[in-house]
């Protein structure tokens, strides 16, 4: 956009991207529980943030506009395209969605709405037959879907960081680990001696790329073990 006046305001725009991100992360995760809707809640409110600043009003920009004046001189920090600020400062002058950090932001948004929807498959399955889920990506990491739900934030966070969003990305990774340990209780729970076995040899959110990660577990329908 050449025309900084037609850069933001843009509030349909707003909308729409953040109605289509939550429905894409509502289908690939497909929320039951209470917890389910609180993780799905939070990575909202980051999406309505984010897509508010790259649309809507650019408060970022506005608060860092000195400091960016002076350190990247001849820069419109009112068009569209300046607010890019990882390709600005690393100096790729050309279209910023060819640039490395919005490429690389890309893998990350893709890789994990595919982590998110090969994890659901899995759990859904186990949960309809009472199994314990580890097949898939459950026989690498015990919790896939909110390791998807990081892997998209930082995606987003290197396509158009704000200073909203990199405040609430910690808190919101400290929350998703609480949220990983009180579903781990349940698990421990409800599966006893199983759910330990798997623990110990299973990573929680870093996956161990070898042949002895996860537990061997009767394989779940449409899916097969590593």
């Amino acid at each position: 956009m050449n025309d900084p006046s037609s850069s933001y305001g843009l509030w349909s725009m707003v909308v729409i991207n953040s109605a289509v991100f939550i429905f894409f992360a509502f289908s690939f995760f497909k929320p039951r529980s209470k917890r389910d809707w609180r993780t799905l809640g939070m990575f909202s409110a980051f999406v309505v943030a984010l897509f508010t600043e790259m649309y809507g009003f650019p408060l970022t920009i506005y608060l860092l506009s000195g400091w960016l004046a002076r350190q990247f001189p001849g820069v419109d920090f009112l068009g569209h395209d300046s607010g890019h600020l990882l390709e600005v400062m690393f100096g790729w002058r050309s279209n910023p969605h060819f640039g490395p950090f919005h490429l690389l932001s890309t893998l990350f948004i893709g890789g994990g709405f595919w982590l998110l929807a090969r994890a659901w498959r899995v759990l859904y399955a186990a949960q309809a037959s009472g199994l314990l889920a580890t097949a898939g990506p459950y026989a690498r990491l015990r919790h896939p879907q909110y390791l998807g739900f990081i892997l998209i934030m930082v995606g987003f966070l290197l396509q158009w960081p704000t200073l909203i969003t990199l405040t609430m990305f910690p808190i919101m990774i400290v929350v998703y680990l609480r949220l990983a340990r009180r579903e781990e209780r349940d698990a421990a729970a409800s599966f006893g001696d199983a759910w330990v076995s798997y623990a110990q040899r299973t990573p929680g959110f870093w996956p161990r790329w070898t042949s002895g990660a996860g537990v061997s577990s009767p394989t779940l329908k449409g899916e097969e073990h590593p």
